[in-house]
């Protein structure tokens, strides 16, 4: 039954979705599978991070998965580092190139413990005075011996033409039957992380861990060998400590023959790498990055890793190219079919839970088991199935939606789009009815509108009064407001319902001042032969309302209305007479969250008994200022003559710093001719 009606919802999707919107649908299908299909290890996908983030999560999870699932092993007794470490060059007092002397010592006694191999990752690109004994000590070696190589080509930032010219010589000088070069070079992704073994580049030596586990049976294996590293942290001790996966000793110990002799234990039939551990030089981040306390491993722990991975035969198996495609495209059938299901709550969370599970378990099972998951696009099947989901979704719910969109629509001329929306939702919302709910109330009227609409021809009153209409209303649905009404060139909004928000206060101060702006907008721009047009006006209040539908059987009309609405058509008014152009109740005030106000006394507006502490938003006012103008006028309240006399001397004074001021201009003569009970009267 459901399959029948998955088939009759995709069929009609197909029949309905129209040409251009079904092949949209096609092209998000098709992006979709390839996101979840695609190795982002490629050059393909380094290129795309550089502009998405695709390949860097996937990396990222890679190395979550390759650190979370790493073998703890004990230490390797098969290898062993020699270091040339920051107290070693301290020591000799050579930085670079590296002690050569030194080398040789520790060669000879290397040579002379029974090392099974040796690896050299360092260059010997530039002339020192100790390479006549070095080549000496080379050329007399009987442990096979592999001479760190790097290619100009490969490393123009690391070697130059003549540090490439003396690398050839002297490797030329000591090749011997044991001694031979051997390619050093590592290679990182495109976020410097080491993770993959480097590809050996035509007609140069062998890589040095192939090189020196070469002759041991499993090492061709090896040779096509292009996948993950992998890395081992180290096993916990029964006293909680540490021991390092692979052992080092400082390059000074086995120079010196006594302490080598004491040594010989630990060279004795192991692979032995010598290189430098040194601050700041052939550091690389692994995947083991953030689970060890050194955030990077030095060049010469990431061959010997390397080489303890060829040791063990621990060739990881990638996941086939076939299957990747295969788990892609069951990724995009399975969220188009969650899509076009139209499932229930109930239903669609276990879906959802299911294929979620799958798409994060199935990389991480890998992993568990041994697989080189680098190349599965885990991130990639998570995007791929939201594309997916999203563009069947989209192109299915447009379809369904056609004659609810039209019934919007016709409800729309008549009601505000978010009420039609909720009336479509829930039919019994069109019964006539209100609710008192507290909101923010604004009006806006725009001076010498009405004197204009006489002087100029009623074609262009009608395109300017759309065009200053449009540009208010603008605001308002920017600021998430609900337009009540137009009455004439005046606009008249609340926020608070239908829906309440908590930044509800906030968003209608913001508008107050943006509507005002938008004002001043188009009185700049009014167009030749027009006359000068006055300010946009702008009262605010908050207080209770009745709110919802009134009408009749024939006509509604989702609105507001109570004193809340008639004090914010007070405040509005009052600005004239105030010559303020933005004033605000102190409910109103208080709730914005704002600290941009000023306060412009108290007054009785028209019609109202009660008198109405006023507010100005004044962004430019000095800060100071403000503060000041507060002091002043909570003295006026005060019942000290003395105070009141000193706070109009304030005031006073205060305007010589406003000169051009007018509404604090204002303040002052309602202070100076204040009526009885200390309020000033308006009408």
């Amino acid at each position: 039954m459901r399959k029948r009606g998955l088939l009759r919802r995709g069929a009609r999707l197909v029949r309905d979705a129209g040409r251009w919107r079904l092949a949209a649908t096609g092209l998000v299908l098709v992006l979709a599978l390839f996101i979840a299909g695609w190795d982002w290890n490629r050059p393909l996908g380094n290129k795309i991070s550089r502009e998405i983030p695709t390949a860097d999560a996937e990396r990222g999870l890679y190395d979550w998965r390759a650190a979370s699932f790493a073998p703890r092993v004990a230490q390797d007794s098969r290898i062993l580092m020699v270091v040339y470490d920051d107290q070693t060059l301290i020591a000799t007092r050579k930085r670079s190139p590296l002690d050569r002397g030194l080398l040789a010592r520790a060669l000879r006694n290397i040579d002379a413990m029974g090392a099974r191999s040796i690896g050299i990752d360092i260059l010997f690109d530039q002339p020192q005075d100790e390479d006549p004994e070095l080549l000496a000590t080379l050329r007399a070696m009987r442990t096979p011996v592999w001479l760190g190589y790097a290619n100009l080509g490969d490393n123009q930032e690391q070697i130059i033409f003549e540090q490439q010219q003396y690398l050839d010589r002297i490797i030329r000088q000591a090749r011997t039957d044991r001694v031979r070069p051997a390619s050093i070079r590592l290679e990182t992704d495109a976020d410097n992380v080491a993770r993959s073994w480097p590809v050996p580049t035509p007609g140069q030596p062998p890589l040095l861990t192939l090189a020196m586990q070469s002759g041991l049976g499993n090492g061709p294996s090896f040779r096509d060998y292009r996948g993950a590293i992998r890395f081992r942290l180290p096993l916990k001790q029964s006293d909680g400590s540490e021991e390092p996966v692979i052992p080092s000793l400082q390059i000074d110990t086995l120079a010196d023959p006594v302490m080598a002799a004491a040594l010989a234990s630990m060279v004795r039939g192991r692979h032995v790498l010598i290189g430098g551990d040194i601050v700041d030089i052939d550091q690389f981040e692994t995947p083991l990055s953030g689970r060890q306390a050194r955030s990077t491993m030095i060049g010469l722990e990431v061959h010997a890793t390397m080489l303890a991975q060829l040791l063990d035969g621990a060739r990881l198996p990638a996941v086939p190219e076939g299957w990747r495609w295969f788990a892609a495209l069951l990724v995009v059938l399975a969220a188009g079919m969650t899509s076009l299901a139209e499932l229930r709550w109930f239903a669609l969370i276990p879906a959802l839970a299911v294929q979620a599970g799958a798409i994060t378990g199935l990389p991480l099972w890998l992993q568990a088991r041994g697989w080189d998951t680098k190349g599965l696009p885990a991130v990639g099947w998570g995007l791929g199935w939201i594309l997916a989901f999203a563009a069947i979704g989209v192109a299915a719910r447009a379809v369904t939606s056609q004659q609810r969109r039209f019934a919007q629509a016709a409800l729309g001329k008549y009601l505000p789009r978010d009420i039609a929306a909720q009336i479509l939702a829930e039919p019994e919302k069109l019964a006539l009815h209100g609710e008192k709910r507290p909101i923010f109330t604004l009006f806006t009227d725009l001076e010498g509108f009405t004197k204009l609409s006489h002087a100029i021809a009623p074609e262009m009153v009608a395109q300017l009064l759309n065009r200053y209409l449009d540009m208010l209303s603008d605001v308002v649905l920017a600021h998430g407001g609900t337009i009540d009404k137009f009455v004439g060139d005046a606009v008249v909004a609340f926020w608070g319902a239908p829906i309440a928000r908590p930044d509800d206060g906030r968003n209608a101060a913001l508008a107050a001042y943006a509507m005002w702006q938008a004002g001043e907008a188009f009185r700049r721009d009014l167009p030749p032969g027009v006359p000068p047009i006055g300010r946009t006006r702008v009262g605010l209040h908050h207080g209770d309302a009745i709110v919802g539908n009134f009408g009749g059987e024939g006509r509604i009309q989702y609105t507001a209305l109570g004193d809340s609405m008639n004090t914010a058509s007070r405040l509005e008014a009052a600005n004239k007479a105030l010559e303020t152009t933005i004033l605000a109740s102190r409910e109103a005030m208080l709730l914005s969250g704002l600290d941009w106000w000023r306060p412009m006394g108290r007054v009785r507006l028209r019609g109202r008994a009660t008198p109405v502490d006023l507010f100005e938003p004044a962004p430019d006012f000095p800060i100071a200022d403000r503060a000041v103008l507060s002091e002043i006028l909570a003295a006026f309240d005060g019942e000290n003559a003395d105070a009141r006399s000193g706070a109009l001397e304030r005031l006073k004074g205060m305007i010589n710093h406003h000169p051009d001021d007018a509404a604090l201009a204002n303040l002052l003569y309602r202070y100076e001719y204040i009526g009885e009970g200390g309020t000033y009267g308006l009408g």
